[in-house]
């Protein structure tokens, strides 16, 4: 079983940053695929960046290239998401997730386990 806890979340104005952090236990933390998804008023959940297992390969939607960025720490089973640029589309419920496998994948069907979510609100 693993256990995914978000912090960081808030409200933030157009332009500002914020820092989300992610803390996982439970399993093999480094070898598995780490995502941020998000998910705005009335849309469905998306990818927004990816971390690979082992290797630390990313990847980014092309929305947030360039403003955001995901690392993670192995030795303290966190994931993190970098945000800067942030603007008011950017405004949703992002959420933490983890897969069994080493690979990332983009839709929300392939992660097995998900944190509870941070709203991040970003204001104009």
């Amino acid at each position: 079983q693993v256990q995914l806890v978000e912090f960081g979340g808030g409200l933030v104005q157009a332009g500002g940053s914020l820092r989300l952090s992610c803390a996982a236990s439970g399993r093999t933390f480094s070898s598995s695929a780490m995502a941020w998804f998000r998910q705005g008023p009335g849309k469905e959940r998306e990818i927004v960046a990816g971390i690979r297992g082992s290797t630390s390969t990313t990847y980014y939607t092309d929305s947030v290239k360039g403003r955001f960025t995901i690392s993670r720490d192995n030795a303290k089973n966190t994931v993190y998401l970098q945000m800067n640029s942030l603007k008011p589309e950017d405004t949703a419920v992002y959420y933490c997730a983890s897969r069994s496998g080493y690979l990332i994948r983009t839709g929300p069907n392939d992660y097995d386990y998900w944190g509870q979510g941070t709203q991040v609100t970003v204001s104009s």
